[in-house]
């Protein structure tokens, strides 16, 4: 793959002032707008998969053409990956996967209520360069600024972010430390085979890419090496 990506370009050098203005109005406020037509029906197969097992469960959430969701499925074998995307176009370009994993057309949004809803706990939920939208402006268009945010936490287990944009990593961090949620960031390493197209793309670009993971349960990959996020730089 050709590296010919460009840094993310934005006038918003740091956290975003009103983050946590936001985070609690969107507290206060839960996100009640009814689930979108293109959403039901990926809703209605994530009950029946959901009817079939009790085996670990981890979310690609913005998972594009599913490059991410294979390798999470050989990667953990014993658990069943749901990866989600809302583009059609992206997800028909998907290779074939192994059996333990499944894509679904939906907004993430609705399926991180729908699962908070349904009281369903993962092991992982995996976010992979999802878009920056990098105009301050933009704040709410973020995942952490979007009110389903709330609903996303519910979801447990450990949370794994990644992006070419510092900022958003930091602001993401920024928004777990307020609602109580410690997280941890650290860079990608060269060495480490690209988890998905996107970070193939920016890594032969010479980007730094940046990671955070969120522990509400202890890590089970034995990192010692992150740099602990505290809130300092919000």
């Amino acid at each position: 793959m050709v590296g010919n990506s460009k840094d993310v370009n934005s006038s918003q050098k740091h956290v975003h002032p009103k983050l946590f203005q936001l985070l609690e109005r969107h507290r206060e406020a839960l996100w009640r707008e009814p689930a979108r037509a293109v959403d039901r029906p990926a809703l209605s197969k994530l009950d029946e998969m959901l009817s079939e097992g009790d085996r670990p469960i981890v979310l690609d959430s913005f998972c594009g053409t599913g490059m991410s969701s294979r390798i999470l499925a050989e990667r953990y074998p014993e658990a069943f990956i749901v990866g989600v995307d809302k583009s059609s176009k992206r997800l028909q370009k998907a290779e074939p996967l192994p059996a333990n994993a499944t894509l679904l057309h939906a907004n993430c949004e609705s399926i991180w209520r729908h699962l908070a809803k349904r009281g369903t706990k993962l092991a992982r939920h995996c976010i992979f360069y999802p878009n920056p939208w990098p105009k301050a402006a933009h704040l709410s268009r973020r995942i952490h600024g979007h009110p389903a945010f709330v609903y996303l936490l519910e979801l447990g287990g450990i949370i794994e972010l990644r992006s070419n944009w510092q900022v958003y990593v930091e602001e993401f961090g920024g928004a777990l430390f307020h609602l109580g949620v410690p997280a941890s960031v650290r860079v990608v390493r060269e060495q480490e085979i690209p988890i998905s197209r996107f970070e193939h793309k920016y890594s032969a670009s010479g980007q730094v890419l940046w990671r955070l993971q969120a522990q509400p349960a202890p890590s089970d990959d034995g990192e010692t090496d992150a740099v602990e996020y505290d809130g300092s730089n919000a």
